[in-house]
């Protein structure tokens, strides 16, 4: 294959390596080239960021015949070397806040569920401390990740007690006497200072590496290459720390995308212009090369779960032909959160519907004021959408996901969707043919109100920094098309006049989107001919012998609490008429 200039550098050079590559410049083809032009004797360990990654890393390797690549992850590093053959056990899913608070026997104060709140901070500081590159708690200072006024106030008048329930939770881990996480084991391996036995490492994603991998990365003597892309790190808040600015290794670059197209090119590199308000010197340097004109897979891209769901239900009431869609991650994951609690569960709160809340921390609160205070003292960002959600569409809320996901593909039928969704996080390092942009994206608009206060209250430009990267990574996963709010446009750039790639809309806010005729989602009443034999009356009703799950019930409770008739409610769940009053009436949904 015929490598580019900047491509044929990288691979002449013999010493430690740092790559700033934009995105689509073909780095995993670089990589792949450079391992190959090693010696053949070399030992190469090239590590991904994540599983995935390193599955698909694994067939290009392999396919190439390049047998001494061994392609890990950090995580699968560290396991084999901690957890396999000791006493350790792998609680896969990490503990919710109210376990941590029954571990440890947190006790709360006066204030009103304040042993979560606790629990909810020690859980955070123990995963900042596990992907850091520190030896022990008391080179931590916890207060430098807390931003909100109310959260900040309360972990410093309990700031003794938290470090010492997360040294706790630590130590507990570390003995055995409890499942460990996969921080601990990542952390417990950065430690323990290994030895990794090869002649070439090579680090992809560099930029949102954690401080305690790249940490067990420096410390090696293999010949050190390091890949990424200063302006895609968007993993801060799971404590990434942007590796390339951390290296005094020679710097190449990669600068031409073979993506999209030079109007794209000069629209991403407007975008990352937006960094010198907050002060950072950036001169962005973005080549688009790309040819293609398909347009097979379209996604939307959002910043954020609700950004995706609002956008999802504008979609499906728009679009009623469209019969297959698929969400990146799997819809079910958008609407739990990472602690277990679900949208049914915080819907259930709204409903006053406590009995039939599944999340031990949620079914605690007597009411939402009382979640959105617990949400103010800890952050908590998901359970903070989930009530946003719930405050926007109420009782909707079970007829819009049911036909979401009535509408939805498997994994295995991805190529089939007519709209992929998708959040910037669950995309990262994907590519379409054609993508739109949600309305949650920050703004020039937006920057240009914060600009005084920069100086003036310093708020932390990392986050804001942030914030750009992510409207430049959705921007830059397109290779053909771009649909993009026309807020989201910086005043720099000028669209080619009847651009083929560049689509400018007028969209209303996120904030605006509860004027949509959301009650023409409700799934059809059925037909009124009866059926008149069993097998007929099974077709009809098929999943009217499916047990009732907890999921089914809150669905119920919404529904009836939201006003909906029986007539409706069959055909919603389609069960008989009289097996819905049945269940009304043994859940006591009605007086």
């Amino acid at each position: 294959m015929k490598l580019t200039p900047e491509q044929e550098k990288i691979l002449n050079e013999t010493g430690n390596l740092k790559i700033n590559a934009v995105a689509g410049s073909g780095k995993t083809t670089t990589i792949i080239e450079y391992a190959r032009t090693r010696n053949p004797k070399s030992r190469i360990l090239y590590l991904a960021f994540n599983k995935s990654v390193k599955l698909d890393a694994k067939k290009k390797f392999t396919s190439q015949g390049l047998t001494n690549v061994t392609v890990e992850t950090a995580h699968s590093l560290a396991f084999r070397h901690i957890v396999m053959n000791s006493i350790y056990r792998i609680n896969a899913s990490g503990y919710k806040i109210h376990e941590i608070a029954e571990i440890l026997g947190i006790s709360g104060s006066e204030e009103k569920h304040s042993e979560f709140v606790l629990a909810n901070h020690v859980k955070k500081f123990f995963s900042y401390f596990c992907n850091s590159d520190k030896a022990g708690f008391e080179e931590m200072n916890y207060l430098e990740i807390v931003t909100g006024r109310k959260a900040k106030a309360f972990v410093r008048m309990h700031y003794r007690y938290i470090q010492k329930k997360t040294i706790e939770l630590y130590q507990k881990m570390d003995a055995g006497k409890i499942e460990i996480t996969h921080d601990f084991y990542l952390k417990k391996f950065q430690l323990s200072k290994p030895i990794l036995h090869y002649n070439y490492i090579l680090f992809d994603e560099g930029q949102d590496a954690s401080a305690a991998m790249l940490d067990v990365f420096f410390k090696q003597e293999a010949v050190k290459l390091i890949v990424g892309d200063t302006h895609q790190q968007i993993y801060s808040w799971r404590f990434a720390v942007n590796s390339l600015e951390k290296t005094d290794y020679k710097t190449l670059f990669l600068t031409a995308s073979f993506r999209f197209n030079e109007e794209i090119a000069h629209l991403a590199m407007s975008v990352l212009n937006w960094k010198k308000l907050l002060g950072f010197e950036n001169n962005p340097v973005v080549s688009g090369q790309g040819k293609t004109t398909d347009l097979k897979s379209k996604a939307i891209i959002a910043r954020s779960n609700l950004g995706l769901l609002l956008k999802a239900i504008q979609y499906v009431t728009d679009n009623r032909n469209v019969q297959k869609i698929y969400f990146e991650g799997n819809f079910h994951s958008y609407t739990y959160a990472e602690d277990g609690a679900s949208l049914y569960d915080v819907l259930n709160l709204y409903n006053n519907n406590r009995r039939l809340i599944r999340d031990k921390l949620i079914r605690e609160m007597q009411s939402l004021k009382e979640l959105e205070e617990y949400i103010s003292k800890t952050e908590d960002i998901e359970l903070g959408m989930m009530v946003e959600i719930v405050k926007e569409y109420g009782n909707e809320i079970p007829k819009i996901i049911k036909t979401i996901k009535e509408k939805h593909l498997t994994n295995d039928d991805k190529d089939q969707a007519e709209m992929i969704f998708s959040t910037v996080h669950r995309c990262k390092g994907m590519e379409y043919d054609s993508i739109e942009l949600a309305n949650d994206f920050i703004s020039e608009e937006k920057l240009m109100k914060l600009h005084p206060e920069l100086k003036a209250s310093k708020p932390d430009l990392i986050k804001l920094n942030e914030e750009i990267n992510l409207l430049y990574v959705a921007i830059t996963r397109t290779k053909n098309k771009l649909l993009i709010p026309q807020k989201l446009i910086p005043t720099s750039f000028q669209p080619v006049e009847n651009s083929q790639t560049i689509t400018v809309l007028s969209i209303p806010s996120p904030e605006e989107l509860h004027d949509l005729p959301y009650e023409e989602l409700t799934v059809p009443e059925t037909s009124p001919k009866k059926a008149y034999s069993v097998e007929e009356f099974r077709t009809r009703h098929q999943d009217a012998y499916k047990p009732w799950t907890v999921d089914f019930d809150s669905e119920l409770s919404a529904l009836v609490a939201g006003g909906t008739k029986v007539k409706e409610l069959s055909a919603h769940f389609g069960r008989t008429s009289g097996a819905i009053r049945s269940r009304i009436k043994k859940l006591n949904l009605r007086e």
